[in-house]
């Protein structure tokens, strides 16, 4: 498990193995919950560095600014598809969507802040 404490594992009436508290798994849902749990370390390892080369910045931006980095971050995606990944200077895709979903966790941070000024 990562040291952000995330699991996921999805479970299917068909599954054929038991884990802890009776969960029933089989080894392909065992598989995607560890991708998940290593990609989840990935982007929280991004924000941290990214934070601290250009602080927590995003705590003073709009959701709507959130949501308009994210549709860039989406485009930039369609461009590198349309292109076949023949780019000369890109991060490639994978480091796009992790910009993505760190912007969306942001936005949610801030939508959770609105709504609960103790958070």
């Amino acid at each position: 498990m990562s040291s952000l404490g995330l699991s996921i594992i999805v479970l299917w009436p068909s599954s054929s193995w038991t884990g802890k508290n009776g969960i029933i798994a089989d080894e392909l849902q065992i598989q995607c919950g560890r991708f998940y749990d290593e990609k989840a370390e990935k982007v929280y390892q991004l924000m941290l560095a990214k934070n601290h080369d250009y602080d927590e910045v995003w705590r003073s931006m709009r959701i709507s600014s959130m949501t308009d980095l994210i549709l860039m971050k989406i485009i930039r995606i369609k461009e590198i598809e349309d292109k076949k990944g023949n780019t000369l200077v890109s991060e490639g895709v994978d480091s796009n969507f992790m910009d993505i979903m760190n912007y969306a966790i942001f936005a949610l941070i801030l939508i959770n802040q609105s709504l609960n000024p103790n958070f």
